[in-house]
């Protein structure tokens, strides 16, 4: 008896169920699953959108940023910026594996590796390669901006700051609005354009209420990409692991010193 209590007591617990998305085994000759260093925010929504796009294994490796395991020195391999998104691709160029960081990359590089949501056409991968950009050094950076400013920093202390990203945000949507004024997607087709600024028009939407009244052609938008399956899909994956994090009052606290206020570590 004794010894068959020892040998239950020795099998290994079962996995979290959060801590991956497993692949269906891979047949003889199907593409092995990509590795996703993931967390949900609108810049890891973009890549998990695009890989249900197209129908690619993956394998979701959660990086918990309020934790700073992004910092960790297994994944600065991969991450020298140590941000996530990251993917690692098993079947790279010639067959090789191969790791691609920072989410407009990685777009580029699914869109070439599939061929899909990325034109060949030099003159309509420019139209692409320009809103998707446009989102990389525009849209998010001044999002991400108003929404630290809103969220986190003293308003009284910080009012400036608050005005001027929010201005600035204003700004960009009347761009965007104008563009979408005479067609359904920013470059013609739904695009990895389109992806890359979803999750940030997201953002704001939840940020400030009402905002997008001004712009009905954004928000049509919104709603218009927001309802395909891959999206819905994309939006939720590791929507849990957030929601429990956000819950912990101590892991709030602890998140905040290590997202802000972070130097280069030499």
């Amino acid at each position: 008896m004794k010894s068959k209590k020892r040998k239950a007591e020795k099998r290994p617990a079962k996995p979290a169920k959060a801590e991956a998305r497993k692949a269906a085994k891979p047949t003889k000759g199907a593409p092995r699953p990509i590795e996703l260093y993931y967390w949900p925010t609108p810049n890891g929504w973009k890549v998990s959108m695009m890989l249900e796009e197209c129908k690619l294994p993956y394998i979701l490796k959660p990086v918990n940023i309020g934790k700073g395991e992004q910092f960790e020195p297994g994944f600065l391999k991969i991450a020298p910026n140590n941000r996530m998104p990251v993917i690692v691709d098993p079947d790279g160029p010639g067959g090789k594996p191969i790791s691609v960081f920072e989410s407009g990359a990685i777009l580029q590089y699914l869109g070439r590796k599939t061929g899909k949501f990325y034109p060949t056409d030099e003159r309509k991968r420019v139209e692409v390669d320009e809103w998707l950009f446009w989102q990389m050094a525009g849209l998010g950076p001044m999002t991400g901006q108003a929404s630290h400013f809103r969220n986190y920093a003293k308003k009284e202390e910080n009012a400036y700051a608050l005005e001027r990203y929010t201005n600035e945000v204003h700004r960009l949507l009347g761009v965007m609005n104008k563009r979408l004024a005479t067609r359904q997607y920013l470059a013609g087709a739904y695009s990895i354009a389109d992806m890359a600024c979803w999750g940030w028009v997201k953002a704001i939407n939840g940020m400030m209420e009402g905002f997008l009244d001004e712009f009905p052609n954004v928000k049509a938008w919104l709603e218009r990409i927001g309802a395909r399956p891959a999206t819905e899909k994309g939006f939720k994956l590791g929507r849990e692991l957030r929601e429990q994090a956000a819950n912990d009052p101590k892991a709030e606290e602890e998140r905040r010193k290590i997202l802000f206020g972070q130097r280069a570590r030499t």
